[in-house]
């Protein structure tokens, strides 16, 4: 089964991504994996602090998680994954569409404000002729309707 591989992060342009990649896996028979990245500078404490902290990032990413994943099965008959990494965002999205050989779609939400579409979008798209999956770059101010028209 092909799986649209979608990051979950603290962005607005998130959601929209989400709903995309829930709507497209839906309409084709494909699934959802959410990927979480935690970064490795939260964890530059004392060893018993960064555990805690770590642990905390875990609880929190699965919280939202639920969320989504609720919406998912509900709305759209979609089961999503979670996977969650820790490292530098860019690199830890390469290595897990490597060790999964089902992600058939990366599938990234583009920020609306004067800064550009968000670092992700940036990094990657420069590099996206040497992905080894295509890339769906999502408009974060598209609306539900309009989403549901383009999946």
């Amino acid at each position: 089964m092909r799986k649209f591989l979608v990051v979950l992060d603290d962005s607005r342009e998130c959601l929209n991504a989400m709903r995309f990649a829930a709507m497209r896996a839906s309409n084709t028979g494909g699934g959802v994996k959410i990927l979480s990245i935690i970064p490795p500078e939260e964890f530059n404490h004392w060893i018993g602090v960064g555990d805690i902290m770590r642990e905390e990032a875990r609880e929190r990413i699965e919280v939202h998680f639920e969320v989504f994943a609720k919406w998912m099965r509900d709305r759209q008959g979609v089961d999503p994954e979670l996977k969650i990494r820790e490292g530098e965002a860019v690199s830890e999205i390469l290595a897990e569409i490597k060790e999964d050989r089902d992600i058939g779609v990366l599938v990234l939400g583009a920020g609306t404000d004067r800064k550009g579409p968000g670092p992700l979008v940036s990094q990657l798209s420069r590099n996206s002729g040497s992905l080894p999956v295509p890339i769906t770059i999502v408009p974060g101010d598209l609306s539900k309707e309009q989403l549901e028209a383009v999946t």
